[in-house]
């Protein structure tokens, strides 16, 4: 894949599975503008010679300011990913108002706002992709992450609604459901439920994700795409 002359914008992208995917598109020579909360951003995005942005992704005014830099700095905007912390987690009646309200903002709510700043650009330059990082727990949902379960799968009806409406101005909009990552540590039991007997690499969802963004990926629109390992068993 090459990504000369492509913007791009990544949330969430000091650590993990964010610093990854930067990493993996500025390899394929993308233009990048990088949001975090972290200062940790301003480092990684000088090491890969893209512009970083402090903000939170629960900030309406912070996505605003961010997509105003793409614009402001290079004219155009050619994909999004959107990456996001964990939500809060509880037992399930326990889990208070306050809480269900920042996990609907921090995976929800923050796609929402972002696809309305971008799509009219997407749209006059007839083509742009979006990548949303959900979950695995989407569609079979854990007690372990009751918060992200529950609005990751609103997320993806989102998603489908989103794709179905601006598909016909060439727009995607994709989920990615990683299984558990290796960033996150897990049971040797948790381990024993994953087909490939292993966590899956920051990478191997830096490299999913590059290829919905690329133009290979350009009859795919719509999907949630299981990086999981085989852990969900649904069909």
């Amino acid at each position: 894949m090459n990504f000369k002359d492509k913007v791009f914008l990544v949330t969430a992208a000091s650590r993990g599975m964010g610093a990854a995917i930067a990493k993996e598109l500025a390899l394929n020579q993308a233009s990048l503008v990088l949001m975090s909360r972290s200062e940790a951003v301003v480092s990684l995005a000088d090491s890969l010679g893209a512009v970083p942005v402090t903000g939170s992704t629960e900030n309406a005014e912070d996505l605003k300011k961010c997509v105003d830099l793409v614009i402001e700095k290079f004219g155009r905007i050619d994909g999004v990913v959107n990456n996001t912390g964990h939500p809060p987690k509880g037992d399930l009646l326990e889990i208070t108002d306050a809480d269900w309200m920042k996990g609907m903002n921090q995976v929800l709510m923050n796609v929402i706002r972002i696809s309305r700043l971008v799509t009219p650009f997407m749209i006059n330059q007839k083509k742009g992709a979006i990548v949303n990082i959900s979950t695995f727990s989407a569609f079979e949902p854990s007690a372990s992450f009751p918060v992200s379960s529950t609005f990751r799968a609103a997320l993806g009806s989102y998603m489908k609604l989103y794709a179905n409406r601006y598909g016909s101005s060439n727009i995607r909009m994709n989920n990615v459901l990683p299984g558990f990552i290796d960033t996150y540590a897990i049971t040797e039991d948790i381990k024993k439920q994953i087909p490939l007997n292993r966590s899956g690499k920051t990478n191997e969802i830096a490299k999913t994700v590059a290829f919905l963004l690329s133009d290979d990926a350009g009859y795919i629109t719509g999907q949630n795409i299981r990086v999981d390992g085989g852990i969900t068993r649904s069909i």
